[in-house]
């Protein structure tokens, strides 16, 4: 049956061939059902500022998870992709939103629900290209780095390489400290397996530094099994306050890193699976982004943020994936993971802050690609990528960095020659800072 679904034969693959894809896919973004409750809960910062109940995410992760993949694999079953609850967006949600402007979990459930919505919607019309083909390519290189260094001053805080000062505002953190040793060590393990390309290096990482920590006794041990924590947060999404004035800019910078996020991810995976024609069209990219945004809209009924396609999922591809059966195996996995409650509860804070910094890397990598000659196209790139961690607030960095790239623009004599979605964002821009 799955072979006459997936048309094994047509794609060159088969059946053992697409679950070994769907394993190595895994392994590399496991890291998401530890790392996610762990940032919406603000298990470093405390509860007291209102954040997400940390068993209640861990549930909805990856349920929230495990239903992309099916819908990826059954809608967009051309596409062995592995989908899960963003990275970045979940950082902006805890801290910028829920902590930052005092809002509720359920109003920031409520404003991924209708991001995403707005999301299906666009992808199911031509305004999906026409977005895609506005963006110039450095402000989206620049946005993506800008959020890697914003994960990386949550990562190094969390760790506790990284501490606030009263007059230069941070400073070094108490790096004698066992655990802080223990988080850096972390981190220099997962690019050392990264470098001699084992696959998992992160789960890996996590786990083994985890265990040197509780037989250390610097961390409390809680256990591997136990019972599935209950879905709080399940349809609690509150629209009312998502459709407040001050909510505008949060969904759209939401809906911004999700859009373009997940069509960057889809593009470089169809790179590496030869699903680009010769004129540069990707094939089947409709099924995939409109799987990817159905996604989203489940993971806030169920309780968690924006749910993404994961570029880890170029492992699988190079493991011969080619089918929407990766996805299935993906999705059958993390299922099978909903019992380790008590494991993600027993991870030490300073090694997911490890994780986290190592994510932050490939995010900010991608600066290579931006052209550097070009001051007009690398300002304001740079901009969004000092502004973010700076100010603690991703969509300052959207904003300021389309209102500096459409005032250059029209400075410079290139008013006409400059799409309209450039003036739509930056005028929005502007306005989200008098009504947030």
């Amino acid at each position: 049956m799955l072979n006459k679904y997936f048309e094994y034969r047509k794609h060159k693959t088969n059946f053992r061939t697409e679950v070994i894809a769907g394993v190595t896919t895994f392994l590399t973004m496991a890291y998401i059902m530890f790392l996610n409750p762990f940032i919406l809960s603000g298990e470093f910062a405390g509860t007291e500022k209102g954040f997400f109940d940390f068993g209640a995410v861990f549930t909805a992760t990856i349920l929230a998870t495990a239903v992309a993949c099916f819908i990826m694999a059954f809608h967009g079953k051309t596409w062995p992709v592995g989908l899960a609850p963003g990275m970045g967006i979940n950082a902006f949600v805890a801290y910028g939103v829920v902590a930052g402007q005092g809002y509720t979990p359920q109003a920031a459930l409520g404003a991924v629900l209708v991001a995403g919505v707005i999301f299906l919607a666009i992808s199911l019309t031509p305004l999906r290209a026409w977005l895609i083909n506005s963006i110039p390519k450095s402000l989206k290189l620049g946005i993506g780095a800008g959020i890697g260094l914003f994960l990386a001053i949550i990562g190094l805080e969390i760790m506790g390489v990284v501490g606030d000062h009263p007059v230069t505002l941070v400073t070094l953190g108490d790096i004698k400290n066992p655990l802080v040793l223990l988080a850096c060590a972390t981190f220099v393990f997962m690019i050392v397996l990264e470098k001699m390309k084992v696959r998992g290096n992160i789960i890996i990482g996590i786990l083994l530094f985890s265990i040197i920590a509780w037989v250390s006794g610097l961390a409390k041990f809680n256990g591997v099994v136990g019972s599935i924590p209950p879905m709080t947060y399940l349809f609690e999404f509150d629209l009312r306050a998502a459709f407040s004035a001050g909510m505008a800019s949060i969904i759209f910078t939401l809906l911004f890193i999700d859009f373009f996020d997940t069509a960057g991810t889809l593009t470089s995976v169809a790179n590496v699976a030869g699903k680009v024609d010769r004129k540069g069209k990707v094939q089947d990219i409709d099924k995939a982004m409109l799987a990817d945004s159905v996604g989203t809209v489940a993971g806030s009924m169920m309780g968690t943020t924006t749910v993404t396609s994961y570029v880890e999922s170029g492992s699988g591809v190079k493991a011969g994936g080619r089918t929407g059966m990766t996805s299935l195996v993906i999705g059958v996995l993390f299922l099978a993971c909903l019992f380790f409650a008590p494991l993600a509860t027993s991870l030490p804070k300073e090694i997911d802050g490890a994780a986290l910094l190592y994510v932050a890397i490939l995010f900010v990598r991608n600066i290579t690609d931006i052209d550097w000659n070009d001051i007009a196209e690398s300002g304001p790139a740079v901009l969004a990528m000092i502004v973010m961690p700076l100010t603690y607030s991703i969509s300052n960095g959207i904003a300021l960095a389309f209102i500096a790239y459409a005032l250059i623009r029209i400075f410079t004599g290139k008013f006409g020659k400059t799409s309209p979605a450039i003036w739509v964002i930056a005028a929005a821009s502007v306005l989200s800072f008098y009504v947030a």
